[in-house]
Parts: structure tokens; C-alpha cells; sequence
């Protein structure tokens, strides 16, 4: 489950050039392990929890090309932040 352990900020960034989308709870680290789950996609895993930290998404703007939807294999919980 996405942010079990806790609430936090979830970043994301498009790099456009790459065609990537990038999630990330945190600044992603060396000890994180990364696993292919297959359709273009790379979740970062914290090493001690498994908990899911990170999602990357390859070939972003290609998921847009059919008009069925592609489910994404997580689950979230989400709330506005308090300023």
C-alpha cells in the first residue's frame, strides 16, 4: 500500500524528453531497491519495510493514445496538506 507508514509529501515529475512520470514519497536514496512490475512500470521499495516509496512510469504519454484507461497497481490515501 502506497504510504502506509505514515503521511509525507508525494512528489511527482515529468521528465518530457524521457517520457517518464516519476512519484516519489521523499528524495529517493542508494539503499532503495527498485522493482520491475511489468507494463513500463518501476516501483522503489524502502529495503527494511518493503513499503512502496517510489513509482516510475515509462512511456508516459503513450498511455494516452488509447481510449482504454491502464490501471496503475497501487493503492493511496490522500488528504490536502494543512498550510
Amino acid at each position: 500500500m502506497w504510504g502506509c507508514g505514515g503521511v509525507g509529501v508525494l512528489n511527482f515529475y515529468y521528465d518530457r524528453e524521457a517520457d517518464i512520470l516519476y512519484f516519489s514519497k521523499g528524495n529517493p536514496y542508494a539503499e532503495q531497491e527498485s522493482q520491475e512490475i511489468g507494463n513500463d512500470l518501476v516501483v522503489r521499495l524502502n529495503p527494511k519495510t518493503h513499503e512502496v516509496e517510489g513509482l516510475t512510469i515509462l512511456n508516459f504519454s503513450g498511455r494516452f493514445t488509447d481510449i482504454n484507461a491502464q490501471p496503475i497497481p497501487i493503492t493511496a490515501q490522500m488528504q490536502l496538506a494543512s498550510t
